[in-house]
């Protein structure tokens, strides 16, 4: 399964950002292979519009599982149609990554 972490920065260590639009950096786990990738936001300076434009980026990469600080409304509900648990925390990426 493919989980999508919101992070304030480019690694594991990173502490998980607490806006999901306007997060610094999206990486995608895959729980089966263990392995991850990282991608700059490049909606988080977006005049508006930020968490429609990242969700539509995480659909299109795969995820299942959303783990942010928090979720706008528009975002939230296209999740929610997508079927796609969404998971708010706080703490380290890799901490998270732990648990999963």
């Amino acid at each position: 399964m493919i989980v999508c972490i919101t992070a304030q920065g480019n690694n594991l260590d990173s502490e998980i950002d607490p806006r999901f639009g306007r997060c610094s950096y999206f990486i995608f786990y895959d729980t089966e292979t263990k392995t991850y990738e990282v991608f700059p936001n490049k909606w988080k300076e977006a005049m508006g519009g930020a968490g429609t434009q990242a969700a539509q980026f995480v659909l299109e990469k795969g995820a299942k599982k959303i783990i942010t600080g928090n979720v706008g409304p528009r975002a939230e509900a296209i999740f929610k149609l997508a079927g796609i648990e969404v998971v708010l925390t706080s703490g380290k990426v890799k901490e998270v990554i732990n648990n999963l």
